[in-house]
């Protein structure tokens, strides 16, 4: 294993951080990094996720992902370790980004599944997928798990073959979105030496995620409620049954309003979220997203009222 991947264990509440942007669809970069700066001072967060899903990758330029990388790592001056997206269809780009993230200072990377692997995939492409961005880069890997139906998500056969071709994966996170085959993927993953990092992502149920026995979470719900999953992660370390249920019936009604269909909308939620907390202006996101309509931003107020985070409900809270 290189110096790299040994200085930055992927473990407990990682947020992945929004993108804002102007009306002109430029990056805001300042408020970027009054948001960095709002996770990076919540207690217990162990890293911050870029250049990822909730920063709307996929709508980014590889220059504007280098900026991105640059404003996050003069903002948090490595008060807080980075992990960098490497999203891209094709495995030459995907070590072009790695390249780049190691010489841009980030800590680790999580890596996306190709998207042609919607048609299908096996191990071998898969292998050769991960050692172009493992030759490319000595960084920690986190391995995007999606679900097995989206045909991007590694079988178990396959993924502890690039366990073992590419010993500088060090975690996956977790979205294969079926409870038994969670458990397994953290019962086997921890057994093995050295032992592999679960993160959950499975933030519609958390709770049972982190039961089962999760290293902890990178979720872009924490662009939102850092502190409430970070809180909830802490009780079920200390097996605080109680406290981890009542914080887990807090954050519902939240996580219900984030991820409802349709899905694709998630992290437009997040940002109307923020706006209606006061931590951002506006809620601008990139084609092919659009404006919330106003009666789901409604939703989305309710949601956070009943968490106790907007209003009466954040009184409750403080009192």
């Amino acid at each position: 294993m290189t110096q790299a991947a040994a200085r930055f264990e992927p473990r407990g509440v990682i947020p992945a951080a929004l993108l804002p942007f102007r009306a002109d669809l430029s990056i805001d970069e300042a408020a970027f990094r009054a948001h960095l700066r709002d996770l990076a001072a919540v207690e217990g967060v162990t890293a911050i996720t870029i250049n990822a899903h909730a920063s709307e990758v996929a709508s980014c330029s590889f220059e504007e992902q280098r900026r991105v990388l640059a404003i996050a790592r003069d903002e948090l001056g490595g008060r807080v370790p980075l992990v960098n997206g490497v999203y891209a269809d094709g495995s030459l780009e995907a070590a072009r980004l790695a390249r780049m993230a190691e010489e841009g200072g980030a800590d680790a990377l999580l890596v996306f599944p190709p998207a042609p692997f919607t048609l299908d995939q096996n191990a071998e492409m898969a292998l050769a997928h991960l050692r172009r961005i493992a030759d490319a880069s000595g960084l920690p890997i986190i391995l995007f798990q999606y679900p097995l139906a989206s045909r991007q998500g590694y079988p178990l056969p396959t993924l502890l073959r690039l366990l073992e071709a590419v010993p500088t994966i060090r975690a996956i996170k977790d979205w294969c979105n079926d409870v038994r085959l969670h458990e397994r993927h953290i019962r086997t993953l921890h057994a093995l030496n050295p032992r592999v990092n679960v993160l959950s992502t499975h933030s519609a149920w958390l709770l049972p995620s982190l039961v089962l026995g999760c290293d902890g979470l990178l979720s872009g719900a924490g662009s939102v409620i850092a502190d409430l999953q970070a809180r909830l992660f802490r009780a079920v370390q200390r097996d605080d049954l109680a406290e981890a249920r009542r914080l887990y019936d807090r954050m519902h009604p939240v996580t219900e309003a984030f991820y409802a269909d349709p899905f694709v909308d998630m992290h437009n939620r997040m940002k109307e979220a923020l706006v209606l907390l006061g931590r951002l202006e506006a809620a601008h996101v990139r084609p092919p997203l659009v404006k919330l309509a106003p009666e789901e931003i409604v939703r989305i107020r309710a949601a956070l009222a009943a968490a106790g985070l907007l209003g009466g409900g954040a009184a409750r809270e403080a009192a």
